[in-house]
């Protein structure tokens, strides 16, 4: 993983974080991830286009058409990646756009890949310009062109590549160049998950960890979990050791609601950089409306990071308005964090 990448994790808080971690890595973990499409919680429209897609193609013996996944992290992106390569039956090789800082970086990766091949790029907007250009014919035409010699006695020649499906993940589609976009042929958004989705989740998690769950605390744990499906699993390893040391080894509400105390996670799913960030509007610029490089400025964050981490599920809960003049905190925030707002307090 680049430095860059690296430094972008450890900056974004743990729970939070925009980017796989190391716990995220562990065999525990990993094989929590769905293999199959029949086993995929949630998204159940963008899992009846990939079932489509998948099975036209398999009777046609073909590869599958690209696909484009943006979304807010943790939403599965990279594990609809994996489901497809495993329904696919093809390999898959897995890189991230910063990843690929040369045109040959790319080339030597297309090269190698055979028939039926999925290409999974995490972060693809962050791919270098330079290299984006060499996606183009590879995803039309399934070629590459090389340019030999310079000057006059410059020629090109066009290497023909087996017929891959490139898969690209991204949280800002909006930094996507349109040639690159108008290439991918299914197109599809992922949604922060509903509740029951969660609970589900929660559920079968615990089961593949051997983790004994009662009901009402899947749901607390649902609650906490900012819709999203990587969080759900982060808190669930976090509270399973907690209830395995304080409590008798079962995760009820009142050991989700004592683990998640000491994690800084309260009953929103909100963390300490959020209501930071939030405390932040309120105190600092009287709620709002204010720049988000003001509020990245005085909370010493990447603004980055903010956008693509922190405000997501802030906008999606209706803690935070975006307007033309800037970000404002909602009466709901001012509410939740006890604050005064036209002389009423709320607590």
């Amino acid at each position: 993983m680049p430095d860059d990448v690296i430094k972008y994790a450890s900056e974004s808080q743990g729970l939070i974080s925009g980017v796989a971690l190391p716990e995220d890595d562990g065999p525990d973990i990993l094989s929590l991830r769905p293999e199959r499409l029949s086993d995929y919680v949630g998204q159940e429209e963008i899992v009846e286009t990939l079932r489509i897609a998948i099975q036209a193609a398999t009777q046609r013996n073909e590869p599958m058409d690209h696909v484009l996944f943006h979304g807010p992290p943790g939403l599965g992106k990279t594990t609809l990646a994996h489901i497809i390569a495993n329904e696919m039956q093809g390999n898959l090789t897995v890189t991230s756009g910063p990843a690929l800082e040369k045109g040959g970086d790319l080339v030597g990766i297309l090269t190698h890949l055979d028939a039926g091949d999925i290409l999974f790029i995490d972060e693809i907007h962050r791919t270098p310009k330079a290299v984006e250009e060499f996606m183009y014919p590879a995803m039309e035409d399934f070629a590459i062109d090389f340019i030999f010699d310079k000057g006059v006695h410059a020629r090109s020649h066009r290497y023909r590549l087996n017929r891959f499906t490139l898969v690209g993940a991204t949280t800002r589609v909006g930094l996507l160049s349109a040639p690159l976009r108008d290439r991918f042929v299914i197109f599809r958004s992922l949604d922060f998950y509903n509740h029951d989705d969660l609970v589900q989740i929660a559920m079968r998690s615990a089961e593949l960890l051997n983790v004994e769950i009662d009901t009402p605390g899947a749901v607390e744990l649902a609650k906490r979990s900012r819709g999203t499906p990587r969080i759900v699993n982060r808190l669930l390893k976090r509270v399973r050791d907690f209830s395995q040391v304080k409590a008798d080894g079962v995760i009820t509400q009142a050991t989700v609601e004592g683990a998640l105390e000491l994690e800084g996670v309260d009953k929103k799913g909100l963390t300490d950089l959020d209501r930071r960030y939030l405390k932040t509007i309120i105190e600092f610029y009287t709620g709002g409306p204010v720049g988000i490089e003001a509020i990245a400025a005085t909370l010493q964050e990447e603004s980055d990071t903010l956008v693509d981490i922190v405000e997501p599920y802030l906008l999606k809960i209706g803690f935070v308005l975006r307007t033309s003049s800037g970000r404002k905190a909602s009466e709901a925030a001012y509410r939740h964090l006890g604050f005064r707002i036209q002389g009423k307090l709320f607590s």
